[in-house]
Parts: structure tokens; C-alpha cells; sequence
């Protein structure tokens, strides 16, 4: 079985965010990029599934600017077998991801496709549930635990209220929340390793896609400060700044 996982190309997720001057977006200035860390929980269910004899081969794709390829060989010191990176420096919508990862799907042919649930920069949550459409194809969003078998995969998702499982014929796609696993650190030898091993470039136009959204970000803001807590001495002094500071009851 062959599968494919989409990571993307984010801040880390420890690096505190600035907003640039004019507020038209996020300073990324010297700042560390990193996985996406839902996309690197779905590079390690695909690498387990390996270990098991499940899957044969791991494709890691990526779409961004020709520096998303260090995020591609991370994945590559994880476990996967080869990437494809397809560069762009155009910004993106989800749309977009979803119409170029249609078109890897279309040319590798893989039988599980991953994602992570959601990216931590923009939170759309959306390209899995996209890519199910354009491929007319199960999806097993917000996964917590999968299990691949006959020529299916049975989907434990998080759902209000509780968990719902849901079995899928392949190919499918599942998109991996944070309880699906926890990701392994990458071993020197592996990340040495890694730097051989196959990646390929194509651009959007070999996937029949043009580059461009219709959506625009007008403005990017910094959250207001959060003012400090304050101790009281006693649940009537509670209810009090309760009542008429926080204006809350």
C-alpha cells in the first residue's frame, strides 16, 4: 500500500508570532519554521502503519517556497521514503492545496492519503475535507485512532459528546488530530540518511492549477493583552468583581 501525507511549512510552534508594522501579516524574519505539528502527527501514523507491514512506501508532499523542503526532509528523517515539493511563492487558499494535492493523488496513486486536521497559522481546517470532495472519496476527519485492514480503514474521530468510528473503503483520506499519536524525534543516522533520498519539484501548473485564491487577508491584528489575575479573599468579594467588573453574571 502506498501513502501520501501533506505537511505544511509553519512557525514553530514554540516561537512567539509578531505582527509586521503595517499589519498586512505575520514577521517571519529570522524565526523558525518547523512542521505543522498536526501534519508531523500524520507523517508518524503513516510511519507506524509502515512498521507494521501495512504500507510500503511513504510520499511526503508539500506546497510552499523552495525552503519547504527542509520540512520535507524532516519527514524523510521520520520515515518516509521520498518527497515531492511543490514550489510556489504565491499565497494559497485551501482551495488551491486541495486542487494541487488532487493532482499528486492523481499521478502517485496512493491508497491512504493523510493530513493533518488543521494548520496552526491559518486554523482553516478545510483542504482534507476539500480533497475528499474533488476525489469523491471517504474522509475520516479528526482522527484518533485508525486501523487499516481488507482493503479498508476504520476511523476513531473525535466528535462533540464522544467518539464516532467510522470504516471507509480505500482509497481515503483521514486528517490526524492531536491524540492519534505521539511523533518520534528523528535519530542522526536517519536525518543523514535523509538528505539522499528522493525529492522531487513540479509547480502548480504541472497539476493544471494556477497558483491564485480569491481570498485576501485584509488585516492582520495582535490579540489585546490579557490584563493579570487577581486573588480574593472571599466568595462574596467573587461575586462582587464578578458583577461589576467582569460584568459577567
Amino acid at each position: 500500500m502506498k501513502a501520501l501525507v501533506a505537511v505544511k511549512r509553519v512557525v514553530d510552534a514554540n516561537v512567539k508570532v509578531r505582527v509586521k508594522p503595517d499589519n498586512t501579516g505575520v514577521d517571519l524574519t529570522n524565526v523558525k519554521m518547523s512542521i505543522n505539528p498536526f501534519c508531523e502527527i500524520a507523517v508518524e501514523e503513516a510511519v507506524r502503519l509502515k512498521e507494521k507491514g501495512t504500507v510500503s512506501e511513504i510520499i511526503v508532499v508539500s506546497i510552499g517556497p523552495k525552503e519547504a523542503q527542509e520540512q520535507i526532509r524532516s519527514s524523510m528523517a521520520l520515515g518516509a521514503d521520498r518527497g515531492i515539493l511543490v514550489e510556489t511563492s504565491d499565497d494559497i487558499g485551501a482551495l488551491e492545496v486541495a486542487k494541487i494535492l488532487k493532482g499528486v493523488v492523481d499521478a502517485e496513486k496512493p491508497e491512504l492519503i493523510l493530513l493533518g486536521k488543521q494548520a496552526i497559522d491559518d486554523d482553516s481546517n478545510q483542504v482534507g475535507q476539500m480533497l475528499g470532495a474533488l476525489l469523491n472519496a471517504g474522509q475520516g476527519t479528526f482522527a484518533s485512532e485508525v486501523k487499516v485492514d481488507a482493503g479498508k480503514v476504520q476511523v476513531t474521530r473525535e466528535i462533540d459528546g464522544g467518539l464516532q468510528t467510522v470504516e471507509l473503503t480505500l482509497p481515503a483520506i483521514v486528517t490526524a488530530d492531536l491524540r492519534l499519536n505521539e511523533p518520534r524525534y528523528a535519530a542522526l543516522p536517519n536525518i543523514m540518511k535523509a538528505r539522499k533520498k528522493p525529492l522531487e519539484t513540479k509547480s502548480p501548473a504541472d497539476y493544471g492549477v494556477t497558483a491564485t485564491t480569491k481570498l485576501k487577508t485584509v488585516k492582520v491584528e495582535a490579540p489585546a493583552e490579557r490584563k493579570a489575575g487577581v486573588q480574593v479573599k472571599s466568595v462574596d468579594e467573587l461575586v462582587e468583581k464578578l458583577k461589576n467588573e467582569a460584568k459577567v453574571i
